[in-house]
């Protein structure tokens, strides 16, 4: 018998400026926060029916000591942005006497990091929140609950509970359809979080989230989390019919973005699928335009298309990409910004989340580093969870090959250059005239219709008060796209948003770059020297 438990979830702040906090994007759009805490709302779904159960998130409301003494356990945990405000958030609950749960990917990857917490639950939580709640009611106030790696049947989670949400505070909603990618990226700690055999919901059980969460009434972008959203080609095929058919049948109300490999662009199939599915965006990991950089890190699926040719196939089925860019690999090769900004104004990506070449916890480049001697797993692999922030101004957590300085000035060269006010919105526009969106029977829909103009209108104020030299670019770049090509204007539009945030975060990481090299060229680089062994 269950003995009801009050639960106190809170999810941690990103207490630094990061590339994919949005700030910026939220204000202009009314949000708070660009995305929920899945994980949490995940979790709440597997306690016992009983318990009560409240949410906080730090992103969008202070945690209050009213909060913390009404809970009798408290529930944490996040990424590695995310480390300095988690630790904040267990000594605050500690201090009112309150046992605290830390869960999550950073915890996973260091779980010494939390050794303060009461309890601490390693890898996907299905697996071990009943082992958790049984412990409790026996009494136990400690412990750690480890799930057994890459088995967890992600079938079985529960509907998320998204009633739980503050809805209207939120830029889009999360779901997951599957866990693990079939890759080897060197850099990469979601094969070592996850594996590589993906694993995929049911049909049936993604509707049913969907069916719980348009019920709260949410109308918008909906952001499929995966980290490969085609890891498992064969059941995201079988999956996208049934969710047109769901879409058709309510008129669309909401649309979708995802993350997915390069090889997206391979299948005619699943893109006219995603596409009649209503999927606007897809982040791709492109990293580097260097054949030899890819194959050195194990990227090898990016080197065996042309990528000028996979971009045009996904643009002319009516998708977007945005695209992650890394600088700092072994094998770069004098200056490398030139060939880095060619490829994304070749590719016309608005959006590229350009960052530096880090070490993360329990990869296969963290391993070789350390057999090489370059790297301090006890100091460089928690300086950036401490520092917060994220690989944009903490990364580099190694000994380089190519001079530190030179990395750094190549870096700063390219978010100069690709986040110049003319050169973004040309992206824009030559992405314009690229898009072929499908025709959909979509409804109209009284609620996204008030947001979205809503947000067009402190758009233009903004344009007029905060962003002048944006202005005629943009207002060029929407006219011309009403004239000639009016089914991607909401697409269009929702990548311009993005100057607001990339615009401003960009100068705030070349404030920070400039600071590091000024430091370098009056001090040195302490880590200049690597080890014979890896030289």
């Amino acid at each position: 018998m269950s003995t009801m438990t009050r639960i106190l979830l809170v999810y941690p702040n990103f207490d630094a400026p990061s590339f994919w906090d949005f700030r910026k994007v939220c204000e202009v759009t009314g949000s708070k926060a660009s995305l929920p805490p899945l994980g949490l709302i995940t979790i709440a779904a597997l306690f016992p029916p009983d318990w009560e159960i409240r949410l906080v998130d730090r992103n969008i409301e202070p945690l209050t000591d009213t909060d913390l003494d009404w809970a009798d356990l408290v529930f944490t945990g996040g990424m590695i942005p995310q480390r300095p405000d988690t630790k904040r958030i267990v000594e605050l609950a500690k201090a009112r006497g309150k046992p605290v749960v830390v869960g999550g990917p950073d915890v996973t990857s260091s779980p010494d990091a939390y050794a303060h917490a009461a309890f601490r639950i390693l890898g996907e939580a299905e697996t071990t929140i009943a082992d958790l709640v049984a412990a409790w009611q026996r009494g136990e106030r400690t412990g750690t609950f480890e799930a057994p790696r890459y088995q967890t049947d992600i079938t079985a989670s529960p509907v998320p509970r998204f009633d739980l949400l503050k809805i209207e505070a939120y830029l889009s909603l999360g779901v997951q359809f599957s866990r693990g990618c079939p890759f080897t990226c060197e850099f990469c700690d979601i094969i070592e979080l996850y594996g590589r055999v993906p694993r995929t919901k049911a049909s049936e059980q993604m509707l049913a989230e969907l069916d719980a969460l348009i019920a709260t009434g949410f109308r918008g972008t909906v952001y499929f989390v995966d980290d490969n959203l085609i890891g498992n080609k064969k059941a995201v095929k079988a999956f996208l019919p049934h969710l047109i058919s769901w879409l058709e049948e309510r008129g669309y109300p909401i649309d979708f973005a995802t993350e997915a490999s390069i090889n997206l662009a391979d299948d005619e199939e699943l893109l006219k699928l995603l596409a009649k599915a209503n999927f606007g965006t897809v982040f791709v990991g492109i990293e580097s335009p260097d054949p030899e950089t890819l194959v050195s890190t194990s990227k090898k699926q990016n080197v065996r298309r042309a990528l000028a040719e996979s971009v045009e196939r996904i643009y002319d089925a009516g998708i977007m990409i945005a695209a992650g860019f890394i600088i700092g690999f072994d094998t770069e090769k004098g200056a490398v910004a030139d060939g880095l900004v060619d490829c994304i104004e070749e590719n016309d990506i608005p959006c590229a989340m350009v960052g530096l070449l880090t070490a993360l916890p329990e990869t296969q480049l963290t391993r070789r580093l350390i057999r090489e001697g370059r790297l301090d797993p006890g100091i460089d692999l928690g300086a950036i969870g401490e520092l917060g922030g994220d690989q944009c101004t903490a990364g580099l957590n190694f000994t380089t090959v190519r001079p530190r300085r030179d990395i750094l000035t190549d870096y700063r060269n390219v978010l100069a250059r690709i986040y110049g006010t003319q050169a973004f919105f040309d992206r824009n526009r030559n992405l314009m005239l690229r898009l072929r969106r499908p025709k959909l029977p979509t409804k109209f829909q009284p609620r996204t219709f008030r947001r979205d103009a809503m947000t067009v209108l402190r758009m233009l104020w903004w344009l007029v008060a905060r962003y002048p030299e944006a202005r005629w670019p943009y207002l060029r770049t929407l006219v011309e796209c009403l004239v000639r090509n009016p089914a991607a204007v909401k697409q269009v539009v929702s990548q311009m948003v993005f100057y607001f945030h990339l615009a401003p975060f960009s100068r705030y990481v070349i404030d920070h770059l400039d600071r590091e090299i000024a430091s370098l060229d009056a001090h040195g680089d302490p880590r200049a020297q690597i080890p014979a062994a890896a030289s």
